[in-house]
């Protein structure tokens, strides 16, 4: 494996910018003493069950004042409070009550960007689509640390989370600033960071409008009780598209009645809204992705072509190369001496913690003057600290070396730091740009500034908090024009190559997307592919996943129809799980990708989908069209569609089909294809991931 390195030099007029997105994945800690009570869909929809949860939030009050902290009753049914843990398992066994769990913390993950993607497409990007006569203003409600600019929002919550005990939403830390003018922001042109990154500043859908939900106001995280309060908020505020760029740690194994974005995007969902979330910078690990639950779309992040290198010049003129932002003034002359931390080791402080630049475990007369080498293997030591403990102890720079780097962290000033990395992705659903990424910054001093510079107006960060706010503006845009969409058709959109764009599986040089170790990157890397700005405001077929497919899913979780008739707002007449309850057969829900996990190449398996044809709203005629079926299988795996054309003759008419893939010799390791739809204009490519159960990667619940 590659190593990570990262130079960092001068310590003079030290700048750092903190990239809230390539911190490790979210803590497992919990709010001690609180829990929340999830009591399913909102009280006034659950007939006689409605007067369960005020005489169960009666009953707690009485005995303790002053234990509520939210009180859930507009999107779903619930409350958070400080109870014992007595008290919290009694609450479980009353009625009406789904879940009752531990107040989880969660963490953040952390212009040019849509120039690239529109490079990729060969359709123009408007750059007003809300300007079109059948056009609409969506709202797109953003649960992040809230906003600095008052231009184009409608509305702004605060909820007191961490420190901010003035109760206001304006963002003191960037982060969601950064992530809303990412997803709406107006056009400003001849923008930068400091000089890099120049170029036009937009959002993706810039005649959208904000709803903002400050749920972070301190870099400790944020309680899965007050995200589910701007959940809560938010579906009762109408807002068309949530964008979330954060989540609960990917190593937490967490079930969906415990999880407090899973449960806020199925009730978002079933109310109309859009879901968008992050997907965690903890790949490549099996298993990493956060936020997988099939009613959100969850986004991966790509690198642009951007690309900032720093390099280091060693005695011998050996360069070695690195990526990050240097403004020091450092030259070739002098020679500065390099050593090892480990060479600087405190008297009785383990090697480990020394090799790693831990605070109080180096010699301050051995470091003093030197560059200095730190590896970056703990984790609870952030490049930061290291940073920090380095000139403190007066070294004049930092190499630091990481094999598995998560996420990335580029926003250095006069002591600079380069990282080179080798980690690839997970499993999402799409993936969008995140790595370098200009977008508006808060403008005040919560970031160190370059000596005798303001602070900067914009910033460039990384991480998949910054892919996310892409799809988001997408989902709008597609929302604006077809307000009537249900959540899945516009998520989906996104997902499935309508006309060759929508999802790209190539990059912007038209060769196959790649892993930053150069190999093929696959669907456990990026989804369905890069997402387009195009492709989805010019649809042909759609996959649409109803409420049966959802309430199916949790069947397959193994959820008792006594839970799931709690949790959904509305249960079809005689709806009833299947009898059989298998993880295996979530793979028959209406998805536009196809996941078969321990697959059995004896046996074979069968899944079925349907499409619906949405082309033609222009012109009828448009509206008749047949589509062939192609097919892109790896080998030693058959694949077989019946029927292999499709027949449509109306707007919005379904039509059936059936994949099935068998195997004459077992897998050997996961593999991936896909199949497409195709009338001569439009494609519609969905990808298929197949793991055996001799294979070396379980698919998670996508």
């Amino acid at each position: 494996m590659k190593p990570i390195i990262t130079f960092i030099f001068s310590l003079t007029s030290f700048f750092f910018c903190v990239s809230l997105l390539s911190e490790p994945g979210a803590a497992a800690a919990h709010n001690d003493g609180v829990y929340i009570v999830y009591m399913g869909a909102p009280a006034s929809l659950k007939g006689s069950l409605k007067d369960d949860h005020a005489q169960l939030l009666d009953s707690l009050l009485k005995r303790k004042q002053d234990a509520l902290i939210h009180n859930y009753k507009s999107g779903f049914s619930g409350f958070a409070a400080h109870l014992s843990a007595e008290e919290a398992r009694s609450i479980a066994e009353k009625p009406g009550v789904v879940s009752v769990f531990p107040d989880p913390v969660l963490q953040l993950h952390t212009t040019r960007s849509w120039d690239f993607l529109k490079y990729e497409t060969s359709v123009m990007i408007e750059s007003n689509p809300s300007s079109d006569s059948k056009s609409t203003d969506a709202i797109i409600g953003i649960l992040d640390t809230g906003l600095f600019c008052n231009r184009k929002i409608i509305g702004a919550r605060s909820y007191g989370a961490g420190e901010n005990k003035s109760h206001t939403p304006r963002d003191m830390m960037g982060h969601g600033t950064h992530v809303a003018s990412t997803a709406a922001g107006v056009e400003v042109k001849d923008v930068s960071y400091y000089g890099l990154a120049a170029g036009t500043a937009k959002g993706g859908s810039p005649g959208s409008r904000l709803a903002i939900y400050q749920v972070f106001s301190s870099q400790n995280g944020s309680h899965g009780s007050t995200v589910l309060a701007a959940f809560d908020d938010a579906i009762a505020d109408g807002v068309d598209v949530l964008s979330l760029s954060f989540g609960s740690s990917p190593f937490l194994e967490q079930e969906f009645i415990n999880d407090p974005i899973a449960l806020g995007a199925f009730h978002a969902v079933q109310n109309g809204i859009t879901v968008v979330c992050s997907a965690g910078n903890d790949g490549p690990n099996p298993g990493s992705v956060v936020n997988s639950a099939p009613w959100i779309l969850t986004v991966a992040a790509t690198t642009i072509d951007r690309v900032f290198e720093s390099d280091v010049v060693l005695g011998n003129n050996k360069v070695i190369k690195g990526t990050g932002i240097n403004f020091a003034s450092i030259q070739n002359s002098p020679v500065y001496p390099i050593i090892y931390a480990k060479s600087a080791k405190k008297s009785g402080v383990d090697e480990n913690a020394t090799r790693n630049c831990e605070p109080n475990s180096m010699d301050q007369e051995i470091i003093k003057g030197k560059i200095v080498v730190c590896d970056n293997e703990d984790s609870l030591y952030p490049q930061r600290n290291k940073q920090d403990e380095v000139k403190k102890l007066g070294g004049i720079g930092v190499i630091l070396i990481d094999d598995e780097l998560r996420g990335v962290a580029f926003n250095f000033g006069t002591f600079p730091m380069t990282v080179i990395s080798s980690k690839d992705g997970a499993k999402p659903d799409i993936a969008a740009p995140g790595v370098n990424i200009l977008a508006a910054w808060i403008g005040n001093d919560t970031v160190q500034t370059l000596k005798g510079k303001d602070p900067p107006l914009y910033n460039v960060l990384s991480g998949t908090s910054m892919a996310c706010p892409h799809v988001s503006g997408i989902a709008a845009a597609v929302k604006s024009r077809n307000p009537t969409w249900s959540p899945s058709v516009i998520s989906y959109e996104s997902m499935t190559a309508f006309n060759h764009f929508t999802a790209a599986q190539t990059n912007n040089m038209k060769a196959p997307i790649t892993t930053e170790k150069g190999t093929a990157a696959t669907p456990y890397d990026f989804g369905a592919g890069e997402v387009s700005t195009t492709g989805p405001l010019q649809p042909g077929l759609v996959y649409e996943t109803t409420a049966i497919d959802y309430l199916n899913f949790l069947c397959y979780h193994g959820y008792n129809i006594a839970t799931i008739k709690i949790m959904a707002n509305t249960i079809p007449d005689g709806f009833t799980c299947p009898g059989e309850s298998s993880i295996d057969l979530i793979s028959n829900i209406n998805y536009p990708s196809i996941a078969i996990s321990n697959f059995d190449e004896k046996a074979g398996r069968r899944v079925n989908r349907t499409l619906t044809n949405v082309a033609g709203n222009a012109k009828m005629e448009d509206a008749k069209t047949v589509y062939n079926i192609s097919i892109d299988a790896p080998a030693g795996l058959d694949v077989q569609v019946v029927p292999d054309k499709l027949h449509f003759s109306k707007i919005d008419e379904k039509s059936s089909y059936q994949v099935s893939f068998s195997a004459a010799n077992p897998l050997k390791k996961d593999v991936f294809g896909s199949i497409t739809w195709s009338n001569g204009r439009y494609k519609v490519t969905s990808t298929f991931a197949l793991s055996s159960k001799s294979g070396s990667v379980a698919l998670d619940k996508k």
